[in-house]
């Protein structure tokens, strides 16, 4: 068995000192960063997606994966340098205003990075100009917000106007996601997609991803 293919195991098992050793003895091997990630870390994340789709895993396993391919890419980090990891997408990601909840916001943003895809996390109680701000800094494709309590519902309404107002609704594409939110209110803010837990999240990412 390859040391590659002994990373995306020992990362969809959620072992994170394998995946420190393994990852570490693949750097010292002489194995391209780009090989690591794209044929290890990031089709290991797209099984454990699915197999939480499926009901075969659920949240603790799929956070222990999460947290596994993170210290794997910490590793990785030092010696990036020059590197471009090739990168599905930019998404800017946060809790709205008001919203100090992070656990589901953190579990979706781990597995858009396992999944290949650039994360801007601002992270919670995040006011709209926040996001505005990061739209244009980074220009993302995509703004993913979440809401866990029901007031803070309308925080999401909020920042879709800011978008609007400042003339960038049409560049990105709005995902939304928490506790109270459903396709519904998705449909009613004229958002793009809603994802009911991070698996989704990254299904959504893909398939609009050449839509954006």
């Amino acid at each position: 068995m390859s040391i590659v293919k002994s990373i995306y195991e020992a990362t969809i098992a959620g072992n994170r000192d394998a995946v420190t050793d393994l990852t570490k003895q693949a750097l010292d091997s002489g194995v391209e960063i780009e090989e690591i990630v794209q044929d290890g870390f990031i089709p290991a994340m797209g099984v454990v997606g699915k197999d939480f789709g499926a009901g075969k895993i659920y949240i603790p396993e799929m956070l222990l994966a999460a947290r596994a391919m993170q210290t794997g890419m910490n590793v990785l980090k030092p010696h990036l340098g020059g590197v471009e990891i090739k990168t599905l997408a930019k998404v800017v990601l946060g809790t709205v205003r008001g919203d100090l909840h992070d656990i589901g916001k953190n579990l979706v943003g781990m597995m858009l990075e396992g999944s290949g895809i650039e994360v801007i996390d601002l992270g919670v109680d995040v006011p709209p100009e926040k996001f505005v701000e990061a739209v244009k800094t980074h220009q993302a494709q995509f703004v993913a917000l979440s809401a866990l309590l029901t007031t803070t519902m309308t925080s999401i309404t909020d920042t879709i106007d800011a978008l609007k107002d400042a003339g960038l609704r049409d560049e990105v594409a709005i995902l939304v996601g928490g506790a109270p939110v459903n396709q519904a209110f998705a449909d009613e803010i004229d958002a793009d997609g809603y994802a009911d837990n991070a698996g989704d999240a990254v299904d959504r990412v893909k398939e609009l991803v050449h839509e954006v």
